[in-house]
């Protein structure tokens, strides 16, 4: 969870308005606030690699380790408003985004920050993507040595039609020479990277012939942007948000299978609230509605 926290203290360094989410952690967010002070020494960024018609990849990184030694680097995505790529779990139509840092050097360990997506139905299928020019932020736990990033990523890029793009990439990060523009860059999609969740807002979450129904405590949460997934490389799918009967329940139609097979199952339960994304983990337990 340390990640996620990360990125709430970034997003309290630049946007003010929310800094009661983050007081916890002052030398942090100190460092944080020096990163975007620093003068841009070093340009931390490959070339952009055209990898479709109006779409450009580049790797970015912001060259500051915090507290705890993680250094934030970033695929950025440049493509037109109207493209899209996929989140960690892109959907029933989707190609979900990998990557491989084989033959990296000075990274003990890496993690994929996932922005909040947006829920997209345009297409008659539920999927989970991004729109427009994208951030998304790779935290690297460096092992001491001198960091060597090798990365090769396969998304899909979707216009009129989607397509499968690589690209590969190199980037030699100097943690002495913080770069401004990029931490900036790479603190904007923290921002939107979901934090724990307070317990008590999410209530049990049980499996229903109709689906996935998810008991919410606090009216802070919009209904309507509640996404249930299954950590890491689960199969477990869900639709989008319905309205219930019962106000204070959204239901989630299971995509595939029925619910005699998620009951038990581990499911993380995203949400938007007017301070910005959460999420929490469940046990799917066995109930109706």
């Amino acid at each position: 969870m340390q990640s996620l926290a990360h990125a709430g203290l970034i997003k309290d360094c630049l946007f003010p308005a929310a800094t009661l989410r983050y007081r916890n952690n002052m030398r942090l967010l100190a460092l944080i606030c020096a990163l975007a002070a620093a003068s841009p020494v070093l340009a931390a960024a490959t070339d952009w690699q055209d990898v479709a018609p109006e779409t450009r990849v580049r790797l970015i990184s912001a060259d500051q380790p915090d507290a705890n030694g993680k250094i934030l680097a970033g695929l950025e995505i440049d493509m037109p408003p109207s493209f899209k790529t996929y989140w960690r779990v892109p959907g029933e139509t989707g190609i979900p985004i990998t990557l491989d840092l084989t033959g990296s050097t000075g990274i003990a360990a890496h993690q994929m920050l996932w922005p909040y997506p947006k829920i997209d139905l345009s297409q008659g299928f539920v999927d989970f993507v991004y729109y427009g020019p994208t951030v998304l932020p790779l935290e690297l736990t460096a092992d001491g040595q001198p960091i060597d990033l090798k990365l090769s990523a396969i998304m899909g890029i979707c216009s009129d039609i989607c397509v499968p793009v690589q690209a590969s990439f190199r980037l030699m990060i100097d943690p002495t020479k913080p770069d401004a523009g990029q931490g900036v860059r790479l603190a904007q999609a923290l921002a939107n990277v979901p934090l724990p969740g307070d317990e008590a807002a999410v209530g049990e979450v049980f499996a229903t012939p109709e689906g996935l129904a998810v008991a919410l405590n606090s009216t802070e949460i919009d209904p309507a942007s509640v996404i249930a997934a299954g950590p890491g490389d689960s199969a477990l799918l869900f639709g989008a948000p319905q309205k219930s009967p019962d106000k204070s329940l959204v239901l989630l139609p299971l995509l595939g299978g029925d619910e005699t097979q998620v009951v038990g199952q581990t499911i993380e339960i995203t949400y938007m609230t007017p301070s910005g994304p959460y999420v929490v983990v469940r046990k799917i337990a066995a109930g109706s509605t």
